[in-house]
């Protein structure tokens, strides 16, 4: 039971606020300790070490790694981006363009927050940016506050299912799966949940017009129609030939993800020339950035890798799997558990941690139950897009109440995000029960 009991007492360390990888990797010693001298395999505490011998072959191994290379690539293909104001560009022409009708404003969020995540994939900066740009004009316009906030919050976690994403390439490498087998099949899901969040906001702008209501003609800048869509165009064509670029050449066979990955970094630097942003300054200050992201990822890994080779050595892993073998349902049962556990996990803990963590124990039951590991990586990466948004430590929510008008309350983001949960839950047990209709049977 000591490695239940480690589990259990690095959840609490993680909802009390401890660093990650230092509560992973301490945890680990800690417990180590603990069970060999319980046990009786220890007599002094140089055997206690001896455990972790192998550490450094496992360390090496994680940096030789090459599908995990593409991780530092993307990281630094979207901070670029985000730093060429993409974003603020997009939003502009998109709100021009679909302003004049019922819910327009919210629905360019929406197709902007797609056109994000499939070319910077940064959800903090999708939320930042739609909120500072997109929040203040819908509420100008007497839009509803929950329904403002729900959108750009929605939109804003498309990055973690529409690829290229950082959590596919990690549940690729965890699951042991070809991470262009993970973008193809997360397109479908990613492009269902954007249809649904169009959907909703429509249907509520039209049954009740004063929620969503449209902007006046006159009230934006006075350009022919013919212009708009012109200027449009322009903001929208340069991400994608990017888009097309790093995806298609995945999907067409032509790279894996990690050259990909190097295409799109200086596929990011060539639209900064563009856009014209492009400086050493600003090379320098995204490279900065994209090093102390990779090392909090990176340092997480570690952590976890130290935490799950002690939680093996314990024999929890023992444990778990045969309490879920003996669920009732079999396959059905351990999906519906599995799904539950990672969605409730999600209100307090972040996805990496469970990526590296939960993920890992409940893959070897899930290929002895003969369950598509494809099939179950979608489902996990849907699951984990939800961790965004539910309250109380939901990244998305933070985000956007850093940077909203003094007059939004808390309250109004989590009121917002309730429907869009809702329908994120709706897709999942839809890919759930009709595996098929995304391809994923």
């Amino acid at each position: 039971m000591i490695g239940l009991i480690m589990f259990f007492v690095a959840l609490f360390l993680l909802l009390a606020g401890y660093p990650v990888a230092f509560t992973f990797g301490g945890i680990a010693v800690v417990f180590a300790i603990i069970y060999g001298f319980t046990s009786g395999e220890f007599e002094t505490i140089s055997d206690a070490w001896s455990m972790f011998s192998f550490m450094p072959f496992r360390i090496y191994s994680i940096m030789e790694n090459t599908v995990l290379m593409a991780v530092p690539l993307f990281i630094f293909m979207g901070i670029v981006l985000q730093k060429t104001q993409l974003a603020e560009q997009l939003l502009e022409s998109m709100g021009r363009l679909f302003g004049t009708m019922r819910g327009g404003l919210a629905v360019s969020t929406i197709l902007v927050g797609a056109l994000l995540a499939a070319s910077t994939g940064v959800v903090g900066a999708s939320v930042v940016a739609m909120g500072v740009i997109s929040l203040p004009v819908m509420l100008k316009y007497g839009y509803n506050k929950p329904l403002a906030c729900g959108a750009i919050c929605g939109a804003g976690t498309l990055g973690q299912i529409i690829p290229p994403s950082i959590i596919l390439i990690i549940l690729g490498d965890v699951l042991g799966i070809p991470v262009g087998d993970l973008f193809q099949a997360a397109v479908i899901p990613g492009l269902m949940l954007v249809g649904v969040y169009i959907v909703y906001v429509l249907g509520v702008a039209y049954a009740k017009p004063q929620l969503a209501p449209a902007i006046p003609f006159e009230h934006r800048e006075q350009e022919s129609v013919g212009k708009q869509y012109l200027t449009a165009l322009v903001a929208v064509v340069p991400p994608l030939l990017l888009i097309i670029v790093v995806l298609g050449s995945i999907f067409a066979g032509i790279a894996t993800p990690t050259e990909s990955s190097a295409l799109g970094g200086v596929g990011a630097i060539v639209l900064s020339i563009v856009y014209g942003k492009f400086s050493w300054r600003l090379i320098y200050e995204s490279s900065l950035e994209t090093v102390k992201i990779t090392a909090m990822v990176f340092a997480i890994l570690l952590g976890a890798t130290a935490f799950s080779m002690v939680f093996t050595y314990t024999g929890g892993d023992i444990i778990v799997e045969e309490f879920l073998l003996q669920l009732p349902g079999e396959k059905w049962g351990f999906l519906i558990f599995s799904m539950v556990i990672i969605l409730l996990l999600g209100f307090f803990i972040d996805f990496v941690e469970i990526s590296f963590i939960v993920v890992p124990i409940l893959a070897p039951i899930a290929e002895t139950l003969g369950i598509s590991m494809l099939w179950f990586a979608i489902l996990i990466a849907m699951n984990l897009q939800t961790s965004f948004l539910t309250p109380p430590f939901g990244f998305s929510l933070f985000y956007l109440k850093g940077v909203a008008p003094p007059g939004l309350r808390t309250i109004d983001i989590y009121r917002g995000v309730v429907p869009f949960i809702f329908m994120q839950v709706a897709i999942v047990i839809s890919i759930l029960i009709f595996p098929h209709l995304y391809g994923l049977d």
